[in-house]
């Protein structure tokens, strides 16, 4: 049996959409699942030198004609004395009342990463890590399944994320980390030096794709001697994840396998007092215990295993 074949049903909660890159604008593409709060998505890209304006729109479909209900509009304007962002949205072909936002910090021939944060009543949005607006829903965000990218813009990547549940309620966003958009693929065994070890309230957060003919994957964090304290790994075999100590006893966790052929993957770790707290796609799995004189001495993160990397953070 391929390890393909009769996969576990996986709640919806857990399944995290591909990010995209490099598409070419206009760009349209569907949401999977459609839009809930804590869902955010992610645009990195370049704003042209001559650019005059683009939107971002997060529509109700993506058919032609009739045009469909636009349930927020991002229209930052490049053109006037002023540049300034309007936000509206459409309604069985008519705009509502425009909202403007003056001061908008992506400039021209400039970088950006905006962030766009959905809540229960309104959406939220950085640029550059900074709150830049929010934006009252005018029609209901379960409507929302398409995403759509207009006008005089240089997308690199889009992500579709879910929010990090160890810092929601303690901080207005969460961190947008971005893709690593100068070499998409980071070689796999990838190692990474923590050279002051962890401390409570680092994360590392580790983002990839499996291959087709998945085979393992691992993630172990190492001390300077070489000694590896915690190891999270993936079992394709008999589909289980598990914490493996450093002496090979294995602590199973109890969560929906998430590691098939080409699905996309969020692992974030959370280094608090007593141990690692755990997270995959946004949804919270629990903590493994680790003292910490030991998490101080922590001296390497190495991944490796039959995955694409996208994002190590840490």
């Amino acid at each position: 049996m391929s390890a393909a074949e009769h996969l576990d049903p996986i709640p919806d909660s857990f399944i995290l959409q591909p990010p995209v890159f490099h598409p070419v604008v206009p760009y349209a593409t569907t949401i999977f699942g459609g839009l809930y709060a804590g869902k955010m998505i992610m645009l990195q890209g370049v704003v042209p030198l001559h650019a005059r304006r683009f939107q971002v729109d997060f529509q109700c479909g993506c058919s032609l004609h009739p045009r469909p209900d636009i349930a927020f509009h991002f229209n930052p304007r490049f053109y006037t004395v002023k540049p300034h962002v309007i936000c509206n949205t459409l309604q069985g072909g008519v705009w509502q009342k425009e909202v403007r936002w003056p001061g908008v910090t992506l400039q021209r021939g400039a970088s950006f990463l905006v962030l766009f944060l959905f809540e229960n009543e309104e959406v939220k949005v950085s640029v550059n890590g900074q709150h830049f607006l929010h934006y009252r829903y005018r029609l209901p965000l379960s409507r929302v399944d398409t995403l759509g990218i207009y006008g005089d813009i240089l997308v690199k990547a889009v992500g579709f994320l879910n929010v990090n549940p160890f810092v929601e309620g303690r901080r207005e966003y969460p961190v947008g980390y971005p893709f690593l958009l100068y070499s998409p693929r980071l070689e796999v065994p990838c190692s990474r030096t923590l050279p002051r070890g962890l401390w409570p309230g680092q994360v590392i957060i580790v983002r990839g794709l499996v291959l087709q003919e998945p085979k393992d994957f691992t993630l172990s964090l190492r001390d300077g001697t070489t000694r590896v304290p915690v190891t999270l790994r993936a079992s394709f075999t008999d589909r289980t994840l598990a914490w493996v100590s450093s002496w090979g006893r294995k602590k199973l966790i109890s969560a929906p396998f998430l590691f098939y052929p080409q699905r996309f993957f969020e692992v974030l770790l959370l280094c608090q007092e007593g141990g690692l707290k755990l997270a995959l796609n946004g949804q919270g799995l629990g903590a493994t215990s680790l003292d910490q004189k030991a998490l101080e001495h922590l001296r390497e993160l190495r991944i490796s295993g039959s995955v694409h990397l996208y994002c190590v953070h840490y």
